[in-house]
């Protein structure tokens, strides 16, 4: 008898969300930096075992908006939260909750929705923080399952998993049983090409990158990309290309490399770097770089999740 759980993941940046749920699928979905606001899209993680489906919804790090991307990420995150039968709020074990976890345990009690506590890096403290930040969680909200773990080595994770398993129900999968994901080439593409970027560039400037692509074919053994890599300022352009074009070298082999790994093809990528003067700040030039707040209002994905509920 098949059964499903929609599980949103949900957080403060940088705590290991996306961390989180790679190890869980045990495939690479959702790019990863030590950088916060990594993660801008709400990205679906599928992980069929047996007769049992989870989707999970990997979401963009809770914080206060600053610009026409930041408004976009934080619909992003709500309506995220909001799809899942059950959240799972992570949290890093070193750091005391904030008014974000403040404000995601005001959503769970309005809403009286199922809520696992992950408390992410247990391999940076020890056992009296640890003990020390599930108290203070405590006081906050009685959730369904605390559960210490390290994403990043894998400690515990399977743990979490098993949490979940309680709240599955009976319903037809949503998906087909042989995808980890619903993203497409071209937007996993994008997304490698914006993690080598932001493992590669320094302070505030991949922040102001987004990266769009122009051209994606496969031919026999061959895949071709143009990917145009859209920055702020153009003393950003001179920084990502770099001295004799050195970075923009290194970046396109970085992601040559993982996409080859990927499609099981050559890849030819070709990179071009652009400059829209405050794109973030602009709603129009947001939104042309697929960063649409109306798709968002009007996803069906959390209706569809409430539908099969």
């Amino acid at each position: 008898m098949k059964k499903t759980v929609f599980v949103s993941i949900v957080g403060r940046p940088n705590v290991g969300k996306s961390t989180l749920m790679n190890r869980i699928l045990g495939e690479k979905v959702a790019i990863v930096s030590s950088k916060p606001q990594t993660t801008r899209n709400c990205i679906h993680g599928i992980l069929t075992e047996n007769d049992n489906q989870f989707v999970f919804f990997d979401t963009p790090g809770i914080h206060r908006a600053k610009n026409s991307l930041g408004d976009y990420m934080t619909a992003a995150a709500g309506n995220g939260m909001e799809a899942g039968d059950v959240v799972l709020l992570v949290c890093d074990v070193t750091r005391a909750p904030s008014k974000t976890e403040e404000g995601v345990v005001s959503y769970l009690k309005k809403s009286g929705t199922p809520s696992v506590l992950v408390l992410n890096k247990v391999d940076t403290a020890d056992r009296e923080q640890i003990a020390e930040t599930i108290a203070a969680y405590a006081a906050l909200h009685s959730f369904d399952a605390v559960v210490p773990v390290s994403a990043k080595n894998g400690t515990h994770v399977n743990e979490v998993l098993d949490e979940l398993k309680q709240f599955l129900r009976e319903s037809d999968w949503f998906f087909p049983d042989d995808i980890v994901t619903d993203q497409t080439m071209r937007q996993y593409t994008a997304e490698i090409i914006r993690e080598k970027l932001l493992r590669a560039l320094d302070k505030e400037v991949p922040h102001g990158i987004a990266v769009m692509i122009e051209e994606y074919t496969e031919k026999g053994n061959l895949t071709s990309i143009r990917a145009e890599i859209v920055c702020e300022r153009a003393s950003h352009k001179g920084i990502i290309i770099g001295k004799n074009g050195d970075i923009l070298k290194k970046i396109g082999t970085y992601a040559r490399e993982e996409l080859e790994k990927v499609t099981g093809t050559k890849v030819y990528l070709g990179l071009w770097v652009k400059v829209k003067e405050n794109w973030r700040e602009n709603e129009a030039a947001v939104r042309n770089l697929g960063y649409d707040r109306k798709q968002i209002d009007g996803d069906d994905s959390g209706k569809t999740a409430k539908k099969i509920r």
